[in-house]
């Protein structure tokens, strides 16, 4: 029995012994976080080392894609440019979210790209770009971004149009597709100029519209240049400008021609001297033809002229004339002054008597194929912008905003109605 016992109490002090031993491990390895954190920083060494190496072989080119990834109301003009430092491009592809592809051009020497046209506004674009370093080590940019939408923009269209020749009357009509309330900065972004050097001075006629002209008539053969540089103007809040263009137009010779509704002739003068004189009808004394310069804005070989559309109505509401080939008809109002041909009239009324419903008539024949004709004359040798004065109609003169017509109001009331 006692041996027994003795065994037992040896094998005990054997269990404790090996479960202090076995705690002593277990208390060791739970409060060894300085010896791990030793193991960790070896580790880490190792980590930095290699994130080194990798380093050492990543390229040294900056690839920058601009506009930012993720941009809204990006312009259309000129925001997307691809360029790269310590490095020459590879690769550029440029695509609308549905994959359609963007043409552009790589500089000379490799370091940006930029697209050939104007982008597109509320439209999506992608770019991808790729360029190596001198090592020839690679590296890669993506990003996408929004061009300006139609309701946070806003489009200036003017006339005359690029490339176009016009007589010396022919102001720069400006009119806007969004109401303008920024109008001083909107006008900074607008310059007219002339070869001739006159002075050109912009007047608004409305929050839609500007016209620009000098004090008197362009100087002939002269050219005028228009500059748009609207790209990021504010017109109003939240709408921007999107247009960066040059226009420039040629002042043809100077033409100016003078209605008199009281001898009922018209005189045609070119650089000042008269080389036509044609009879006419003007305004009948119930319908008075408007007073004052006017500018030939439109030219129809031959156009419908419906009495109704000016106001000129019967008691059934139709029109009290509805001419459908008026022939060599060319616009001198917004409200519907002509000068014209006239072939349904006798011949004896030119310069005998003022028949007409406003407008100016000119004798002419049906069909507007008889260049022989006072009217086909006239149209032949008119131009878009050429001048048109008339007087002694015993009408108003004619609004300045009623067509291109700002001559008719005097060279300081002019300069009041510019923002600058």
């Amino acid at each position: 029995m006692e041996k027994r016992v003795m065994t037992d109490s040896r094998r005990r002090r054997g269990l404790m012994t090996a479960s202090a031993l076995l705690g002593g491990v277990l208390m060791l390895t739970a409060c060894s976080s300085g010896d791990s954190s030793a193991s960790d920083g070896k580790d880490s060494s190792s980590q930095a080392k290699a994130d080194e190496a990798a380093a050492k072989k990543s390229s040294e080119a900056q690839i920058k894609i601009t506009p930012a990834d993720g941009s809204n109301n990006a312009s259309i003009n000129n925001s997307a440019a691809v360029t790269v430092s310590k490095g020459t491009l590879t690769a550029v592809t440029m695509t609308t979210a549905e994959g359609t592809a963007v043409e552009g051009t790589l500089s000379a020497d490799k370091t940006s790209w930029k697209p050939n046209a104007q982008l597109e506004r509320s439209t999506t674009y992608k770019v991808a770009a790729s360029a190596k370093d001198s090592k020839g080590l690679a590296a890669h940019e993506n990003a996408s971004f929004t061009t300006v939408s139609p309701d946070n923009s806003f489009i200036a269209n003017f006339t005359p149009e690029d490339g176009s020749t016009v007589g010396v009357g022919m102001p720069v009509s400006i009119n806007f597709n969004k109401e303008i309330t920024n109008k001083a900065d909107v006008q900074k972004g607008i310059t007219v100029t002339s070869s001739s050097g006159q002075e050109v001075v912009c007047h608004w006629f409305s929050t839609v519209r500007m016209d620009c002209r000098p004090e008197d008539y362009w100087k002939e053969n002269s050219t005028v240049t228009l500059k748009l540089a609207l790209d990021g103007v504010e017109g109003a809040k939240g709408v921007v400008g999107v247009q960066q263009k040059t226009v420039t137009f040629k002042i043809g010779r100077n033409q100016v021609t003078t209605v008199d509704a009281q001898t009922k002739q018209m005189k045609v003068t070119q650089d000042g001297k008269v080389v036509k004189t044609i009879p006419i009808s003007a305004g009948s004394p119930d319908n008075k033809t408007y007073e004052g310069q006017m500018v030939i804005s439109e030219k129809f070989k031959e156009t419908r002229m419906n009495g109704a559309t000016v106001g000129f109505t019967d008691d059934d509401g139709k029109g009290e004339y509805d001419i459908k080939d008026v022939p060599h008809a060319m616009r001198l109002t917004t409200s519907g002054t002509f000068v014209h041909g006239n072939y349904w009239g006798a011949k004896s009324i030119f310069g005998a008597v003022n028949t007409s419903h406003g407008c100016v008539g000119l004798s002419d024949t049906k069909g507007a194929n008889d260049p022989s004709t006072p009217a086909a004359w006239f149209y032949t040798n008119s131009i878009i912008g050429d001048v048109v004065v008339v007087k002694n109609t015993g009408d108003k003169t004619v609004a300045p905003d009623n067509g291109l017509n700002g001559w008719n109001m005097d060279w300081a009331q002019w300069k009041a109605g510019s923002a600058v």
